[in-house]
């Protein structure tokens, strides 16, 4: 291709990234249950709290490093409180995730940082048990998510956004096909004092079938990736 057709072609995929959409604010997102691939994720309610609880200290995730949102046991009910208070407010969702064979509570994840009039939203504040870890529950989960986000809510962009040193979930983020926008310098200070660079992935919505495909490709396969 000559230098001329591949900046053609950049130009090309620009402009339908960048493309027309409708501009009326979507509308206040309220809460559903959403579930397949062995998992469910309900409503978050005080009633997880128990199953939460038991979920963090599965593992030790709470002392996990670059994770301040993973409440300790004893942290959770009044964790739940302030979330379900963001879902009255409705600025996010919050789902507890539910294995279905056993109905034990594994984790949380919630809709955050909605951006209706732009058609965005970040996934985030997800912590799942230590013992589903690589079992394919995340990759379950994402794509419940992903589904959900864009085929539902019609979102142009979803984001995560993760602590620069945690290596492992920004390895899993990269793993669904999302693409680094950047990193926000000095962003935050944690609790303990330290300064978090957070990085920031996306995908859109001219994305998401192809991601959507290789999902359910992974979610179907004789053996689950690593990843999950």
């Amino acid at each position: 291709m000559t230098d001329r057709g591949a900046a053609e072609g950049a130009a090309g995929r620009r402009e339908e990234r960048t493309r027309a959409v409708p501009t009326a604010p979507l509308p206040r997102p309220e809460p559903v249950t959403l579930a397949g691939h062995g998992i469910r994720l309900e409503p978050l309610s005080e009633a997880h709290v128990p199953g939460l609880q038991g979920a963090v200290a599965d593992g030790g995730i709470h002392r996990l490093p670059f994770a301040p949102h993973v409440p300790a046991p004893e942290a959770v009910r009044a964790s739940v409180r302030g979330l379900l208070a963001d879902v009255e407010a409705g600025t996010r969702l919050a789902w507890a995730v539910v294995r279905a064979a056993d109905e034990q509570v594994v984790g949380l994840t919630t809709f955050m940082n909605l951006a209706l009039a732009d058609r965005g939203l970040e996934i985030g504040n997800t912590y799942l048990a230590g013992s589903v870890h690589r079992t394919g529950v995340n990759t379950a989960m994402k794509h419940l998510l992903l589904s959900h986000a864009f085929d539902e809510r019609e979102m142009l962009r979803v984001e995560f956004r993760v602590h620069h040193l945690n290596v492992a979930s920004r390895r899993a983020v990269e793993a669904l096909g999302a693409q680094q926008d950047g990193i926000l310098r000095a962003h935050r200070i944690l609790p303990d004092g330290s300064v978090r660079h957070t990085v920031v992935y996306s995908i859109l919505a001219p994305e998401w079938p192809g991601i959507r495909a290789m999902l359910e490709g992974r979610i179907a396969g004789p053996q689950r990736s690593s990843r999950g």
